[in-house]
């Protein structure tokens, strides 16, 4: 490991073994962390040695808490953008080398997951959450839209859970992540340093079937009956009048969450979760986020969320358009359009991509 790159690459036994090494910014991503993460998978894709790999996080907060925002919004003001589009790019191709890759990849979605956190982890074959878990994708609090491959697995949770948790960023646990498609099997987290070392010599099939167990119960099962009816709307604008208007307290929470969201990102959101159900594989889709997430770097509601939440701290942004009202459809319909600007109109994969990830590989 290099002094910028923070990931510990190494191998125990024959489990390539992936640690997120930045825990006082909750291993939050970097242009620098990409590059390693796929240089390893590279080499252990050719490695008969290694049988499988291992992702989990440093410190005790939880996995990843995504890309490394702050740094986007320095980007922008002083750069323009370019480097943040440079860093997705090379982002996104690693989430489809790790839903695609031929060895088990096991990640320990243990703590906080969001954002990127969730694309280097829930693309993977083996997804484990805990009692601690806290999946999410809550980007459209910081005038962004779900990236990294998440309008893909959204949209295909049931029903319209995935709708719901694109728009209000809302934080799952394991139960509800399971449920959702997020992850595959709960472990208790205090039996992870077991399943980590067994997993350096015995096959992952065998090292689970020791450990996983059943997850302590979640709550979207139980509200599904709003979710669904609310979200299937079919304009933003709509889907709050439908959750103001149900009764559940729980779908006015959702409401009032939805009115303090970027109006603009809602709009978008919306537009690529629907969008992305008729795409047929993960690849199609990162290109859609890709346009998405660079448009997003001429929008002034990026900058502005990144600085309400993360440099001023205030949680007060000033979103513009300020009303769901007053963005257009040519406002959403930009953000699709295949930009030069950042290289957006260039697609992220050749001809030479492999199949579309649908079948789990073998986990000898």
């Amino acid at each position: 490991m290099t002094a910028d790159d923070h990931v510990l690459a190494r191998t125990e036994g024959h489990a390539g073994r992936l640690t997120l090494d930045r825990p006082r910014a909750l291993n939050a991503l970097t242009h620098p962390m990409v590059r390693r993460l796929d240089a390893a998978l590279a080499a252990w894709e050719r490695d008969p040695a290694v049988r499988t790999v291992v992702l989990d996080g440093a410190g005790d907060r939880g996995l990843c808490a995504g890309g490394d925002i702050r740094a986007i919004h320095d980007d922008v003001r002083a750069g323009g953008g370019t480097a943040s589009a440079a860093f997705w790019r090379d982002e996104y191709r690693l989430n489809a080398r790790i839903a695609r890759y031929p060895k088990p990849y096991v990640a320990l979605m243990d703590g906080i997951v969001m954002g990127g956190g969730v694309g280097v982890s829930a693309h993977g074959s083996v997804r484990i959450v805990t009692e601690r878990s806290r999946v999410a994708m809550p980007e459209t609090g910081i005038g962004f839209a779900p990236d990294v491959g998440g309008t893909f697995l959204l949209s295909r949770a049931p029903g319209e859970l995935g709708t719901h948790l694109g728009l209000t960023g809302t934080a799952v646990g394991a139960a509800d992540a399971l449920l959702c498609g997020l992850a595959d099997h709960f472990v208790p987290a205090a039996a992870l340093p077991a399943l980590i070392a067994e997993l350096a010599t015995d096959p992952a099939d065998e090292v689970l079937s020791r450990h996983v167990r059943p997850a302590p119960p979640g709550r979207l099962a139980a509200d599904r009956e709003w979710i669904d009816a609310c979200y299937a709307a079919p304009t933003v604008e709509e889907i709050v009048e439908r959750l103001l208007d149900h009764g559940a307290p729980a779908a006015k929470e959702a409401a009032g969450t939805l009115l303090g969201r970027s109006p603009t990102s809602l709009k978008v959101t919306l537009a690529a979760l629907r969008s992305a159900r008729g795409l047929d594989s993960l690849e199609a889709v990162l290109e859609q986020e890709f346009r998405v997430s660079c448009a997003a770097l001429s929008s002034p509601d990026l900058v502005e969320g990144i600085r309400a939440q993360v440099v001023d701290k205030d949680r007060n942004p000033r979103w513009n358009p300020a009303r769901l009202a007053d963005v257009t459809e040519e406002d959403v319909a930009r953000f699709f359009a295949p930009d030069a600007a950042f290289g957006a109109d260039r697609p992220l994969f050749g001809t030479d991509v492999p199949a579309p990830p649908g079948e789990r590989p073998s986990m000898e």
